[in-house]
């Protein structure tokens, strides 16, 4: 793009107003001006979506500006951060007013429903992509992380798991007769729920948890590498909606268990609680509306094994999304 072409860009789409005390100076200079609040440590993710990798290219804009920004909002609640500031980084094949149009406004209010104000960014023309940073505000001592795991800790997860997997399936794969699975699970793809409200309350009860994206399998194992612990997950009691088991009927054995254990976009939290705080956290879940259920337990095997109904492990060669894996 010419520098005019950018600049008016911006100005038209994403010139949004100041809605937080704590931007001195937002986009249309150099940097943005912040001030963080006493006492806080900031929290920064940042996350890249790719068309053709972590959306099919007729996915609307709208949708793409909503989960551009749910991934990164979900990685702050993983930490139970507070969000706060957002950069984007936008590259566009071409200057599509209609497609700039709906991205645009979709970007808007979803910052505006989590109270986030759009600091700064770039765009550049190149193949689709979206890139989005955002920071978020934590107390030191009230923080969620990967390496907080303890032996005998409860597993929980929010929500379902597997619908964005079969969603994807069904755009990519093949088709089910049912078109009800087919709309659930689309919309799980293309809309997660970021649970950031509830894990800044949850971070009161809870000091270990990782957000989903990447397959439970994945993610979890990420937390027992951290923490240098085992886990039991008990696969009966993994949360399925009612559009996944439908589906059970019309897939395989493999590819069912596949998209429940290591299926990739859910979005969903995964949290390792204490014992002792286990009924606090259903309650708070409970009162803010949240699913959540127990899968499992935190071990000294140092391996993570997946449990029937008979107490015998499933053995499945499994693993969670990897950019590189098919190089």
């Amino acid at each position: 793009m010419t520098a005019a072409t950018e600049f008016n860009l911006i100005n038209k789409y994403f010139s949004y107003s100041t809605n937080r005390n704590d931007v001195v100076l937002g986009v249309g200079d150099d940097c943005a001006l912040l001030n963080p609040p006493a006492g806080k440590q900031l929290a920064v993710t940042v996350d890249t979506l790719v068309c053709g990798v972590h959306f099919p290219e007729n996915t609307s804009p709208e949708d793409v500006a909503y989960k551009s920004l749910a991934v990164s909002l979900s990685d702050l609640a993983a930490m139970g951060a507070e969000p706060a500031w957002a950069t984007l980084a936008l590259t566009l094949p071409n200057s599509s007013e209609a497609w700039l149009e709906e991205f645009s406004m979709s970007f808007k209010k979803t910052l505006h429903d989590y109270g986030v104000q759009l600091v700064g960014g770039d765009t550049t023309q190149g193949p689709l992509s979206i890139t989005v940073q955002l920071t978020g505000f934590v107390d030191a001592k009230k923080t969620m992380r990967r390496d907080a795991a303890k032996v005998g800790d409860k597993i929980y997860v929010t929500g379902y798991l597997g619908d964005a997997a079969l969603g994807l399936n069904l755009l990519n794969v093949f088709e089910l007769p049912d078109p009800t699975i087919r709309y659930a699970s689309v919309k799980k793809l293309n809309r997660p729920l970021a649970h950031v409200g509830f894990a800044q309350k949850a971070v009161e009860y809870c000091a270990c948890a990782i957000d989903i994206s990447d397959g439970l399998i994945a993610d979890l194992g990420h937390i027992l590498k951290a923490s240098a612990c085992g886990a039991k997950i008990y696969f009966d009691q993994l949360p399925r909606s009612k559009a996944f088991h439908k589906c059970a009927v019309y897939l395989n054995d493999l590819d069912y268990k596949k998209m429940l254990l290591a299926g990739g976009d859910d979005y969903e939290l995964c949290l390792v609680i204490p014992a002792d705080n286990e009924e606090a956290l259903l309650l708070l879940a409970e009162s803010m509306d949240v699913l959540l259920t127990h899968i499992g337990v935190i071990d000294n095997s140092g391996e993570l094994s997946v449990i029937n109904t008979s107490g015998e492990s499933i053995e499945l060669n499994l693993s969670g999304y990897e950019h590189f894996a098919h190089e």
